[in-house]
């Protein structure tokens, strides 16, 4: 089918709707658009003529458009931010990592592989980006996104392919970069050196993103259990709160409350 985008204003009337090009993928379309300026950004990997494509916010126009040339399905939300003087957005997908500017789709840097299909998004600690996927194998990357052009041999300052995750998307947290495997382990690693300091079973399995809070990280299992996890060198649980219902989305907080979406309920955690 078609990917459909359409924006709505806050009386709910339809301001407009697009189908920026096709859609195939065995798990329909996964990943959120995002905001920049004055687009709207979304990620149209798929097994066909895969693309990347921003919107007018208020017009629905293609304002551009990146083809992806491996022509493979990822479900990867791409992150935007000001690094090395530049606003890069990073996205893994198509067989690949890429930073590209999200003013026009100009492409700073590319990374080949490490896998063939990405559904976590990269996370920044103010100094590397950090990757984790996938399918078939799996992959750890810390990465230096300075470079220019393709900097598959120079870019990647350490890599493992120990307690990784596909779907779940990690987190930093300090000097502490924090990942939920689906299988439900949890490891952390040190952010400049890539040194796995711990390694534990804390649920069956993880869909969730992981989430902080006051320096604190949230592990949401599927059965809707969070483990509430202090970073450091050794496993430091401050708490398991249990919901009683399973759980698959990502917490969002925002201003003092934690919302979660569970199968039967909306709940807002907070004061």
């Amino acid at each position: 089918g078609n990917m459909v985008v359409a924006a709505y204003d806050l009386e709910g009337k339809l301001n407009w709707l697009v189908r920026p090009g096709r859609f195939s993928s065995v798990h329909c379309y996964c990943s959120s658009p995002i905001l920049f300026k004055n687009l709207v950004i979304v990620n149209g990997d798929h097994d066909g003529d895969a693309y990347l494509v921003a919107l007018d916010c208020n017009t629905g126009e293609e304002v551009w458009r990146r083809d992806r040339k491996n022509k493979t399905r990822s479900y990867v939300t791409p992150i935007i931010r000001e690094i090395d003087g530049r606003t890069q957005m990073g996205l893994s997908g198509s067989k690949s990592v890429v930073s590209l500017d999200p003013n026009d789709g100009t492409r700073h840097w590319i990374i080949d592989g490490p896998t063939e299909q990405f559904v976590a998004s990269l996370v920044y600690d103010g100094r590397l980006l950090f990757m984790t996927a996938g399918f078939p194998e799996y992959h750890i990357l810390a990465i230096r996104p300075d470079g220019k052009g393709n900097v598959t041999d120079s870019a990647i300052v350490w890599r493992t392919t120990k307690g990784c995750s596909y779907v779940p998307s990690p987190i930093v947290e300090g000097n502490f970069f924090l990942v939920a495997k689906d299988t439900g382990i949890a490891s952390c690693f040190d952010t400049a050196t890539g040194k796995h300091f711990w390694m534990e079973r804390l649920a069956s399995h993880f869909s969730a993103s992981l989430v902080s809070a006051n320096g604190l990280v949230h592990f949401l299992s599927d059965d809707g259990e969070t483990t509430i996890v202090r970073p450091g060198k050794k496993l430091d649980v401050i708490r398991v709160n249990k919901l009683g219902e399973n759980c698959y989305g990502s917490p969002a907080i925002s201003q003092g409350p934690i919302y979660m979406r569970a199968e039967d309920h909306l709940y807002a955690i907070g004061p």
